[in-house]
């Protein structure tokens, strides 16, 4: 049996060990945000926060992370009002939205460790978060305003 912290709140798992933890949240605790995208860590859409850490769930597997806590998309602000989702909505960042909560995720945790970060650091944290409509310059500009408080 493997204990997680999900969201705040203490989740036992008893299945595979080796399911990915992606699927555990998806399809065991119906938290839905955190999306398939690739299924190889290669496009960020499944990334959520391990201990503040930004991982991708398709590649970890539930018994690597026994005692963890996991945050989800559904975690990071109960009202939506983190400083990165503030100002993604100010900024429209999303178009067809698939990445956005991965993408979400991902600057969420590069802000954490770097609070005012250069154009490189922003394009170096974020270049394994894939976005087929070519939403960057929005994500950028969103990761900017995020570190002044996330208003315009």
């Amino acid at each position: 049996m493997t204990t997680l912290i999900v969201n705040g709140t203490e989740r036992r798992f008893e299945g595979d060990p080796d399911m990915p933890l992606l699927w555990f949240l998806r399809d065991e605790l119906g938290l839905t945000g955190t999306k398939f995208g690739c299924g190889q860590a290669l496009c960020g859409a499944c990334t959520v926060h391990v201990d503040g850490t930004a991982v991708r769930a398709c590649q970890t597997p539930v018994s690597a992370i026994e005692g963890a806590k996991v945050t989800t998309i559904e975690g990071l602000s109960p009202d939506g009002e983190h400083p990165v989702q503030v100002a993604w909505r100010a900024l429209n960042v999303a178009q067809c939205g698939y990445c956005q909560t991965g993408q979400i995720m991902q600057a969420a945790s590069l802000l954490k460790d770097i609070p005012n970060p250069s154009d490189d650091d922003i394009d170096t944290a974020m270049s394994g978060n894939l976005c087929r409509c070519g939403t960057y310059p929005r994500i950028r500009a969103a990761i900017k305003q995020a570190a002044k408080g996330g208003q315009p």
